[in-house]
């Protein structure tokens, strides 16, 4: 059977004079290339950066919805376990961020000896 819909046809790369410009290509071309990009996109590792609120907003909330579901799926009161869930999250959320954050300081003062 013939196919009936018009594939779809990439843009033309190339210049009137034949020449092909590859510096302004937005998506990478090969594996080896997009590995490469992702190597010098981040100039600072993460592990160096320190420690964020935000991050620890985040974990706090992941952490206290997984500890609500494994107390909905052992038959505890819903309530119960919502309000337990959030004490837990109030709980979370700064003893997180202050052992990143002791983490983190550690980390420095041992690259501060390193050097």
């Amino acid at each position: 059977m013939a196919q009936t819909r018009k594939r779809r046809q990439r843009k033309h790369r190339g210049t009137q004079g034949g020449r092909v410009d590859t510096k302004r290509r937005s998506r990478p071309r090969t594996r080896a290339e997009a590995k490469q990009r992702a190597r010098t996109k981040r100039s600072v590792p993460k592990s160096d950066l320190p420690p964020t609120w935000r991050s620890a907003i985040t974990r706090g909330i992941i952490i206290s919805g997984l500890l609500i579901a494994t107390l909905l799926v052992f038959k505890k009161p819903v309530g119960a376990s919502i309000a337990f869930g959030a004490f837990m999250l109030a709980f979370y959320i700064p003893m997180g961020f202050y052992i990143d954050r002791w983490n983190w300081r550690r980390r420095q003062r041992a690259q501060m000896r390193d050097r």
